[in-house]
Formats: C-alpha cells, sequence, structure tokens
C-alpha cells in the first residue's frame, strides 16, 4: 500500500516509537491521527506533523475510550488505512517473591494492557477498514502491532509482560487469515531494547550491559528504525501474518 494520502492512526503517538513512526509516515504523504493519554504530548506532535495531523486522546485501557477516539478520527479524515499499535509497557516481578506469589491483579493489568487492549485496537481498526474500497491490488488496509523479543525469551521477572507480548505475536497469523478475505493485512513488530522511555536517558554503561548479548549493533534500537521497519511493512504487499524480530541478533539472558 502506498503511503502517500493515507490516513494511518497511530496508537501511543506522542512519544518513543510511535511518534517516529507517525513523524516518519507524515514525511511520505500520509495523514496522521496521534491517539495517546490525555496527559500526553499528542497535542503538540499533532502540532509538529502538520499535514493535519489530529489528537484524539484516549487510554487504551478503556474500550468506549478508545472506540470514541477512533470514530472522531475516522470522521475528521474520512477513513482509516493504516493503524500503528505501540501503546503498553511493563514492570519487572517475580511469580514467588518474600511477599509471597505474584498478585494476579498484576498480571491481569499487563495482559489488559498490553494484549487486551491491542486487540480492542486491532478489532475496531478493521471494522473501519473493511468499509475502505479496495485499491488496485485488492488490499483495504495494514494494522501492525508491537509485541517484543520478550515474547521468545522473556527475562526473570518477566511473565506477564512475555504472556501478553506472546499473546499478541500469536495473534498475528489468525488475525490475518481472518481478515484477508476483506484485503486486509496484519504484521506484528518485536524490538529489542529501545531508546524510548526509561531507558531514553540511561547512561553509555548501562545500555552497553543491557546489550552485550546481541550481534552487532550493540547499543539499543532508535525509534526511527522501528519506523522504518513499520513503512517498510506498509508498503509490501506480501508482508502479512508474521512476527519480524527487530533486535540486532540480541537473545535476551535469563536476567
Amino acid at each position: 500500500m502506498e503511503v502517500a494520502k493515507k490516513v494511518v492512526v497511530v496508537a501511543g503517538g506522542a512519544s518513543g516509537m510511535g511518534r517516529a513512526t507517525a513523524r516518519t509516515l507524515a514525511g511520505q504523504g500520509a495523514v496522521v491521527a496521534v491517539l495517546d493519554l490525555p496527559s500526553s504530548a499528542g497535542a503538540d506532535v499533532a502540532a509538529e506533523l502538520g499535514g493535519g495531523a489530529t489528537f484524539h486522546p484516549c487510554d487504551v485501557t478503556d474500550a468506549e475510550g478508545v472506540e470514541t477516539a477512533l470514530a472522531e478520527a475516522v470522521e475528521a479524515h474520512g477513513a482509516l488505512h493504516v493503524a500503528v499499535n505501540t501503546a503498553g509497557g511493563g514492570v519487572s516481578r517475580r511469580i514467588i517473591s518474600k511477599d509471597g506469589p505474584m498478585p494476579l491483579a498484576e498480571f491481569r493489568r499487563l495482559v489488559e494492557l498490553n494484549l487486551v487492549a491491542t486487540f480492542n485496537l486491532d478489532r475496531l481498526q478493521a471494522w473501519h477498514m473493511s468499509r475502505n474500497e479496495p485499491d488496485e491490488g485488492g488490499e483495504r488496509g495494514v494494522i501492525v502491532n508491537t509485541s517484543s523479543i520478550a515474547a521468545f525469551e522473556g527475562q526473570i521477572g518477566q511473565v506477564a509482560y512475555s504472556a501478553a507480548k506472546a499473546g499478541i505475536a500469536g495473534m498475528s497469523l489468525t488475525m490475518a487469515r481472518d481478515l484477508g478475505s476483506l484485503g486486509i493485512r496484519v504484521m506484528t513488530v518485536a524490538p529489542s531494547l529501545f531508546a524510548t522511555g526509561a531507558l531514553e536517558g540511561a547512561s553509555e554503561d548501562v545500555i552497553a550491559t543491557l546489550t552485550k548479548d546481541a550481534a552487532f549493533p550493540k547499543r539499543a534500537g532508535l525509534p526511527d528504525e522501528y519506523a522504518w521497519l513499520v513503512e517498510a511493512v506498509v508498503r509490501n504487499p506480501m508482508l502479512n501474518g508474521q512476527t519480524i524480530r527487530l533486535d540486532g541478533g540480541q537473545r535476551f539472558a535469563p536476567r
């Protein structure tokens, strides 16, 4: 799918990989709608992007709020062709600690934030895309989700996060099969450690320790590198139903 003149929704687009993706796709002529928390820099990002970009505040764990935000984005721009979902996060907590077993509510919270919220975005985004007229290749839309290499080799303390991110990766093929008859593709990117969030201001020594197991380059990934892969996914119609690791050959050690 060509990027120019397409409507792109980026959930989590106010910072990090989402912001870089919004900037990259807007630079290729897309019209971007940023979804992020009301307290985020989403309005500033939309203003910086220009080209009619808009900001629609919502919390991805609020199902009704997400539905409203997406409907407002489609109303503002007339359609939805590309959806990129980067919202999520996690904390480290062992199953058993000196305080006892991990609270079940904590596991549920992380699965809700990462897996359930992603699926909710996907189902609503796919619905809007299904209303598009197909292009000359029969394509109506592209959905790109964000997993993590923790889905495949989660570290100690990442059981909830790994389970949620593995679920996102596991949805790709089935969702692509579900939506294939509508001309909607589904892909997932599984990044390693990227220079976003708390890691953005980490020292070189900390980064070197965390990335020592990478093949090359031995550094944190850059948000733009995520964005470049998303652009390639959107442009290449044969990329569908799979998860691409974006990790410089890194495999997480147990800790």
